[in-house]
């Protein structure tokens, strides 16, 4: 009705129809005279009117519905990987269904086979088939090598295995290990023995690595013979040959008698109960004397022959080889009456000596065979390190086929470093090998979760306790007091101001850097200088540990190995080769790091003899007329007062010292004087004493002490 009345208005006013006919509805049809301009006929409609909408349409939520999508039934399920000739078992884990749910499909397919666990699905169309029926759809891969879930399944431990049957047993050589005190004469006994001089290559004639070796005696006989450290710092070493050992060679010098490590070997022996052998050595030396070893020996509770007891004792001497074949028939009688035997078949079993790093060869290990026989290409394990043995090597470096129990060998191809004492296990291949290294891996991430259980808790409730506290102080202070204004603080605390030393412990093997690291445990020193251990290992000085020494500022301990030529003068590498020599560079390297401390020096003393006052001006002032009865007194030096050995004051300072009239700098011995104090107020009587001393800075020494 709206555009009828303005068409009527523009209409009576004279103008064209063609000015507004475009801005009506397409919908609308208006017709008129083309000369008259009259009225002829109109329609409309209302199919693009908008509807209004009601009170309750409008105050309803706007819900959007959107047509649903048209389902595909070949996209229903979820995908599963499966490959040619599975087995029942790999279906079920790669569609994680029980299997059995899938034998029970299976009995619905035809042509399904056998449901048994291991059985083949060789047909496609049978696995399609199956899986669809359980809802799921199927993806043809190649076949892995070996599924997760299997992979897991199988990872086990090695343990020894039973023991062997009585008709497999075979005479084996002894392992015989010669312990005693430090500079006894046990490697010379053994170089006897052997006819190799090995004391001369020893730094300082100290052992301080088992050496394991074969001796063939006279008779034929072949026996195994470890030589292990008498130094107080290697009692690890001389407990794993203690374990390792079937008879203990004790040396004893007759001129020294039983020392601490004599004492120490005598428990080892008692707890492993292994029988002991007594070598009384050094029987030419002047000042020997034989018996008193033997009461000593008794007093400890080791009762030899001829004194009571039936343990074997031999006077020797291995410098001149006097009295060793008594000594090699008695090992060769002890072993006879032992009957010492082994296994030769089956999978080899044995100890780790000792391990290092070669540079030309790379990791090997001094290894006794306890059972088997050990050949070349044999899989082993020990502890976190497995080897596909490469070589085998004697104790006198020659390359050798195989190796039967109770003899020493040493073993090239190990990946990591065995350690020294650990269990040697021959598997079946490398795969049972890897299998082996991720259950002792996974074990031992477990294990070293459980320790650390209790300190993580521990630093966790600190933490929460402290977001408690600073979450309740926000709240607290409101929105605008606790936005932060300036630059955030730093979050690390501040630095700790006691002095430190960083080290690198390099070895030539596993044992003796074991031996460094329990001497530098027995530092107690860390209230005044921190003594930390960066990094240890066994092997020559390679250049990943000068990056590491240029990064924590640390001293590089090179303990029988190779340095680099020439070295770097901006890392302190000090080689060594006697471990007491370390200790006693490191206790020089910790002494540069402690500050400088105040000792007092004494430089004389005075007795008061008499007080006067005199005036000064409008002041009064008192005068202790002195006479200096030992050294010498200096005006510029400080006083303490002593009355009755009590010290009542101290750095007390002089305003005057004179000898009659004299201002004067010094009095001597014997020599009267008068001293006015700075402090008038420091009550003195006559009979007190003056001492006059002064305060140096010295530089402090540290009081570890490791035992040697």
């Amino acid at each position: 009705m709206l555009y009828l009345r303005i068409i009527s208005r523009v209409l009576a006013n004279g103008t064209s129809h063609r000015m507004f006919l475009p801005h009506l509805r397409d919908s609308s049809a208006i017709a008129f005279e083309s000369k008259n301009y009259t009225k002829r006929y109109l329609t409309t409609t209302a199919l693009n009117f908008k509807r209004r909408k009601t009170a309750e349409e409008k105050k309803a939520p706007r819900v959007i519905e959107f047509s649903p999508k048209k389902k595909n039934s070949s996209q229903n399920g979820e995908v599963v990987d499966v490959w040619r000739n599975m087995t029942v078992a790999d279906l079920a884990k790669t569609s994680s269904l029980s299997l059995e749910h899938i034998q029970e499909v299976m009995l619905y397919v035809k042509g399904a086979g056998s449901i048994e666990p291991k059985a083949r699905l060789e047909d496609q169309k049978i696995v399609k088939e199956i899986l669809s029926k359980c809802g799921l759809r199927m993806k043809i891969v190649a076949q892995p090598e070996r599924s997760v879930i299997e992979e897991e399944a199988k990872d086990k431990d090695v343990v020894p295995r039973p023991p062997p049957l009585e008709e497999n047993l075979k005479q084996r050589p002894p392992v015989v290990t010669v312990m005693g005190h430090v500079d006894h004469g046990k490697t010379t006994l053994l170089d006897s023995l052997r006819g190799a001089s090995v004391a001369a290559s020893e730094a300082g004639g100290i052992t301080q690595h088992i050496g394991a070796f074969t001796v063939e005696l006279d008779n034929g006989e072949k026996v195994t013979f470890l030589d292990t450290p008498g130094h107080a710092a290697f009692s690890a070493m001389r407990a794993r040959g203690a374990n390792l050992t079937d008879i203990i060679v004790l040396v004893v010098a007759a001129d020294d008698g039983v020392m601490e490590q004599t004492k120490e070997v005598l428990q080892l022996a008692k707890e492993a109960k292994v029988p002991i052998i007594v070598a009384i050595n050094k029987i030419d030396k002047p000042g020997s004397n034989s018996d008193r070893v033997r009461k000593e020996l008794a007093q400890h509770g080791l009762a030899l022959e001829g004194s009571g007891g039936d343990t074997i004792a031999v006077e020797v001497s291995a410098l001149k080889g006097l009295h060793l074949e008594e000594l090699t028939e008695a090992v060769s009688t002890q072993a006879t009456l032992m009957d010492l035997r082994g296994e030769y078949v089956g999978l080899m079993e044995g100890v780790v000596v000792e391990s290092k790093v070669d540079s030309h060869r790379g990791k090997l290990s001094t290894a006794i065979v306890t059972r088997g026989t050990l050949k070349k290409g044999s899989v082993l394990v020990s502890g976190l390190a497995w080897a596909k043995v490469r070589g085998l090597f004697d104790h006198a470096g020659h390359p050798v086929s195989e190796i039967t129990p109770g003899m020493p060998v040493e073993i090239l191809g190990w990946r990591e470093l065995p350690s020294a004492g650990d269990i040697i296990l021959e598997v079946d291949s490398e795969r049972t090998a890897h299998s082996v290294m991720r259950w002792r891996e996974a074990k031992s991430m477990l294990e070293k979760a459980e320790g650390e259980k209790d300190a993580i808790t521990l630093k966790q409730m600190e933490h929460d306790e402290k977001y408690k506290a600073e979450r309740e102080q926000q709240r607290l202070a409101g929105f605008y007091r606790r936005r932060h204004k300036g630059p955030k603080p730093k979050e690390s605390g501040p630095e700790d101001p006691t002095p430190k030393v960083n080290v690198i412990i390099k070895g030539d093997v596993h044992g003796s850097v074991e031996a460094i690291l329990d001497v530098l445990d027995t530092y107690d020193g860390s209230a005044h200088c921190r003594l930390n251990v960066v990094h240890y290992g066994v092997g020559d000085v390679i250049q990943s540990d000068l990056e590491m020494a240029r990064l924590f500022n640390a001293v590089i301990y090179a303990f029988s190995v190779k340095t680099p030529n020439p070295a770097p003068k901006d890392v302190g590498i000090r080689p060594v080769n006697i471990i007491y020599r370390l200790v006693d560079d490191l206790k020089k390297e910790i002494n540069t790091k402690l500050p400088l401390v105040d000792v007092e020096e004494q430089l004389g003393e005075a007795n008061v003899l008499q007080l006067f006052d005199i005036n000064e001006g409008r002041k009064k002032v008192t005068v202790l007329g002195c006479r200096c009865t030992k050294g010498v007194l200096k005006k510029a030096s400080k006083f303490k007062l002593v009355r009755a050995g009590e010290t009542l004051a101290e750095a007390i300072e002089l305003d005057s010292m004179r000898h009659l009239k004299n201002e004067v700098d010094a009095i001597k011995k014997d020599v009267e004087c008068g001293l006015r104090l700075a402090d008038q107020d420091i009550a003195v009587k006559a009979g007190d004493t003056l001492v006059c001393y002064k305060i140096n800075q010295e530089p402090q020494e540290t009081d570890w002490d490791p035992g040697f």
